[in-house]
Order: C-alpha cells, then structure tokens, then sequence
C-alpha cells in the first residue's frame, strides 16, 4: 500500500473515531429523522440511482463474472422499493441502546442490571450488493454506531450514490456526515490495512464470497462477524403434506439462485410416494433446474447422478442435488456433516419429528414448514440485515439492531462496603 493510500484510511479511521460519541449518545427521533430523509433521497434520486448501477453493469458485463454475482449487482426499480421499505422498517424498530434488562438485588443489597451499549465503529466489507451500503449503514446507525463501509470495485458507482442519499439523511438530521463513510478507494491492500486496526474499528462484517470471509477471518486482528457457505437443506419428511411439498421444495430453490438462502440440497424420505417425488423432480425440470441425484435417485427417476462434491456445494445457480435417506435422523445427520450452519427446514406434519429436527440440527436458523430463502433480516422483521452470520459468539443468524450492541453491567449502590 502506498503512503497516500495509507492517509486515506487513518483520515477516515480518525473522522469515524472523532463522532462516535456524538452517535452513540444520539436519540431515536434523531436517527430515525436521518433515516426518513435518507429514505426520502433515494426515492428522489431514484433516476440517478440506476443510472450510476448502468454504469457498474457495462463494466460486470466485460468480465467474467458469474452470473449470480452480477444479478446481485443489479439495482431495479423493485430493488430501489426494497432498500426505502428496509430503512422504514428500521425506522419502526425499537431503539436498543440504553435499555436496561435483568435488573436483581445483590446480596450485598445493591443494584445489578445491564444496559445495552453500541459496540462503536463497525467495518463492513461486502461484494457487488450496492442495497447493503443503505441497510448496514441503516442499522450501524439506529444501533448508535459508526459505519466505514467497502464496497466492492464493480459496484461503486452505485454504492457512492447511495451513501449520497445516507449523507443527505445525516445533514437533514444534524447528525455528523462522517457517521457513515465509504470507502472510495478501490486498492485491495486497503481490505488488509483495515482489518489490522484493532484500536480504531471495534468489529468487521465481511460479507461476499467464501475465499474472502477466510482471508479476513484468518489475517484480522479485528473481531469478525462471519458468514460461510449458504449450503442450505429441505428435507421432506414421510409424514409431509404433498402440496407443501411441492411447493417449498421449488420456492426454496427457484426464488432467486443467488442468495444465500437458496436450497442447494433436498433430502427426502425413502417412504415418500414416488409418485410425488416424481412431480417434484419434474417442476425442478420445468424451471430448468439441473438434478444431481444420489444413486437411488438418478437410477429410479433417470437423473445425472451425484458426485460427494455435490454434498459440499453451494451452487447459488439452477443446479440442486437430491438424496433419498431413511428417516429424520438420517436427514439431521446428513445436514449436520455437510451443512454451513445457515438454513435447513424440515417439511412435515409430525410433531415428533418436527422437535426433534429443530432441537438437534445446529444451524443458525432451524425452519419448519417454510422455504429456506425466508432467512433474511428484513423476513424476520429485524428492518434490514447486515449479514446472515453462521457464528455462534456473539451473534447468530440474520443480523439486526441488537447484533451490533454489546451489554455492559450497570452497578449502583447506597455505600455499601466489601467487608
């Protein structure tokens, strides 16, 4: 990294550093002011807005990109909707800082509660989604805290017009502009600069494709919030209603192949009438979904059999594997070897069996009767998302307000002394 670019950085690190109390300290109406007018900019930009995404997907175009990757680059008029409608929802949101929680008497007679605190600067490092630069920004604020977002080089354009539309939200609210900043240089060494700033930036939110994830997780001397493989599983039990069937295994798969809460293998009991699975195969085919099916699968419904690679998978692309096992245990095992730790649903109309996949498949979210690509902040009611994280310390699953706040012990007491 060359000095100037170095500068770049510690002159951002020092500005984000120098109005963290200022918003930590702020009141709801005050956040919520700037994220109404912020909402209110990118509907009134909305021309610019795609635009400046026109610019970026002339230039995906150009390279060889995968065709998931440039899809979630995209900014469309539904898309503009989407990132308004989720600073709104934040907007709805309880405030989380400050409150006061597990207030008891000690027994030496005082006073211990915790409040709930924001964590401070939070780095936010992400790929090609230009809607994450409106809702991270959008939660690290509500949260009290400060953001320094990188965006990736193919969406810049874009991701600079949105944070112009935060901005504007901010000055609206008299809130300091530098609460939210891009990073506008595009030098890959800045990532690794950034993650060594342990005494500036309090935690790091990588979100992108696998290699990167491991590349911070491994070198940060930040805490890191990580998100792996959406390697998400549906496994339709003997007991399974066939319409619910049918229609969550296809609507896990084909909402959009791209997200992380895409279904990428579907298990189903032996016990399953054949005729069903039959149907279920051939709505996959219609929709031009490629099946890998274990042995008895590709033999029994005459599809490309699957290789152990295809366990392992995360497609994000019109692919899915298909195993027939046993039973439920046999499906909580498989997930529980293979999955990421994302998503995996269980179809069924046994309560039995329903407990026991919730109770003992370990993944961030554990679902019933719904389609995995309903694991996403905004379906959860948390606002917007900053990540969906596959950790278990200190935030689990689709990430909202309260995963960007700590707590810290509040002590009061009327002069008592230790004895």
């Amino acid at each position: 990294m060359n000095d100037k670019n170095l500068f770049d950085l510690d002159s951002v690190l020092k500005q984000a550093n120098l109005v963290k109390e200022i918003v930590s300290t702020s009141s709801m109406e005050q956040k919520n002011q700037a994220l109404k007018a912020a909402a209110d900019s990118i509907n009134d930009s909305r021309q610019d807005l795609k635009k400046q995404n026109d610019i970026d997907m002339e230039e995906a175009t150009k390279k060889d990109l995968l065709e998931s990757f440039v899809d979630r680059l995209k900014l469309n008029d539904q898309r503009i909707d989407s990132m308004i409608s989720g600073l709104k929802k934040v907007i709805d949101l309880k405030d989380p800082v400050g409150q006061i929680s597990n207030k008891s008497t000690s027994p030496s007679g005082f006073q211990v509660s915790k409040m709930r605190v924001p964590l401070g600067v939070i780095g936010v490092i992400y790929e090609s989604r230009p809607n994450v630069t409106a809702d991270a920004s959008a939660l690290c604020l509500k949260s009290g805290n400060v953001s320094i977002l990188r965006g990736g080089s193919e969406a810049i354009n874009s991701n600079r017009a949105i944070e112009k539309c935060m901005i504007d939200g901010l000055k609206h609210a008299e809130l300091p502009e530098h609460s939210i900043q891009l990073l506008k240089n595009q030098d890959r060494s800045l990532v690794a600069e950034m993650i060594k700033k342990e005494k500036e930036i309090d935690l790091i939110i990588p979100r992108g494709g696998k290699n990167l994830i491991k590349v911070i997780a491994n070198d940060s001397n930040v805490p890191v919030l990580k998100h792996y493989d959406g390697l998400c599983h549906v496994y339709l039990d003997e007991d399974a209603d066939s319409k619910k069937a049918k229609e969550i295994a296809l609507n896990a798969k084909t909402y959009r192949f791209g997200i992380c809460g895409a279904m990428e293998t579907l298990l189903i009991s032996e016990t399953l009438d054949s005729s069903l699975i039959q149907e279920i195969i051939n709505l996959f085919e219609q929709n031009q979904v490629e099946i890998r099916g274990c042995k008895i699968t590709s033999k029994k419904f005459n599809t490309l059999e699957a290789k152990e690679d295809d366990w392992k998978s995360e497609y994000l692309a019109p692919i899915i594997a298909i195993k027939i096992v046993k039973d439920v245990n046999e499906a909580i095992e498989h997930i529980n070897f293979y999955g990421s730790g994302h998503t995996d649903c269980i179809v069924t109309e046994n309560q039995e069996a329903k407990n026991l996949f919730l109770r003992k498949v370990d993944s961030s979210s554990v679902m019933h009767n719904l389609p995995t690509c309903f694991a996403d902040g905004f379906e959860y009611g948390l606002g917007a998302e900053v990540g969906i994280s596959t950790d278990k310390l200190h935030a689990r699953g689709p990430v909202g307000l309260e995963g960007l706040t700590s707590e810290k012990y509040i002590v009061e007491g009327n002069g008592q002394l230790r004895a």
